[in-house]
């Protein structure tokens, strides 16, 4: 990637008045309690009789896919420019993506064990978002030949850690409340939220960067590329973890789709609704690939679910051959 198209790519700017991005901070929580819908106590009490698949499902998300990431970001060098990689990392930062699940029940995967990893890395994203990208952020800035002085990467905490806690806390709460005592209302809400979260963030992303949208076509063949590279990462991650630690072929497609599968919506909502970028104009690197991570992985992640489907089907015909 030449300078010439680092340059263009951090040029890009979005900007949204404060009614827009209350919009999208409200339309956000009701695709986080659409996900909580389907979360019930029970579920909890399955997964944790046998907690061996969502420790290392935990591990994948909130350990690995950070590290991996940064040392990804490093591998790439001067290909891109500081505010792609730190748009890696934000992403690899963010918990379980809500369209997880519905990913795991295309696949076959284990439900239960999708819903407990979304949950869980949800609840912990308002410490560990914060906390994995502060870290690997800054070891970043540290370690890359970065051209120029580079400030220091500051978090916001109480800034970041209110915007988490308002989109993921309280409509996850609400969403298991209602599974709880309204279980008829949460099954009807339930599939329309799943399809509505789809739409939503790919009809942000359109918005977002419609006033950049010449750049953006420009540059979306390196973005791309960069977001495939990191996806498979990603999924590559959950698999391997699974297939090495030998749990059940459910659990391994859950592990895969789960760490493959990032809530980059968040992370749209924490660069446009925070302070967290104040001191470090232009960051239209770090935009753009959080924007395309959210588009790409809904496309990854109907492939990967394909993909087992098909080698289920494969699997079928030959043993009832």
């Amino acid at each position: 990637m030449t300078a010439e198209t680092t340059a263009l790519i951090d040029s890009i700017n979005v900007t949204m008045n404060a009614g827009g991005m209350n919009t999208i901070n409200i339309v956000l929580a009701f695709v986080m309690y659409g996900v909580a819908l389907g979360i019930k106590p029970h579920m909890f009490a399955d997964v944790f009789k046998k907690p061996k698949s969502l420790i290392i499902g935990m591990c994948c998300q909130l350990i690995l896919l950070p590290l991996l990431t940064f040392l990804l970001a490093l591998a790439f060098g001067r290909t891109i420019s500081w505010t792609m990689a730190l748009g890696m990392i934000l992403v690899a930062s963010c918990p379980g993506g809500n369209i997880s699940n519905f990913m795991s029940s295309l696949s076959k995967a284990n439900i239960e064990l999708s819903v407990s990893l979304t949950a869980i890395s949800t609840a912990l994203a308002i410490l560990m978002t914060p906390f994995n990208f502060w870290l690997y952020g800054n070891l970043y800035l540290r370690f890359a030949e970065i051209a120029g002085e580079v400030p220091q990467l500051t978090i916001p905490l109480w800034d970041v850690f209110k915007t988490i806690f308002i989109l993921l806390g309280i409509p996850l709460t609400l969403g298991v409340l209602t599974a709880r005592f309204l279980p008829k209302v949460a099954e009807k809400l339930k599939k329309p939220l799943q399809w509505f979260s789809i739409i939503f963030f790919i009809a942000m992303v359109v918005l977002s960067f419609a006033g950049n949208m010449d750049a953006f076509l420009k540059c979306i063949k390196y973005i791309f590329l960069i977001v495939l590279i990191h996806n498979l990462l990603a999924l590559s991650i959950g698999f391997g973890m699974g297939t090495g630690f030998k749990v059940p072929k459910k659990d391994r497609r859950t592990l895969t789709i789960e760490t493959g599968i990032q809530n980059s919506g968040l992370g749209l909502v924490l660069l446009l609704g925070t302070s967290l970028f104040a001191g470090f104009p232009p960051h239209g690197g770090t935009l753009v690939i959080t924007a395309w991570w959210g588009v790409w992985h809904i496309i990854s992640g109907l492939t990967v679910s394909t993909l087992f489907n098909r080698y289920d089907a494969r699997h079928k015909s030959t043993a009832d051959g």
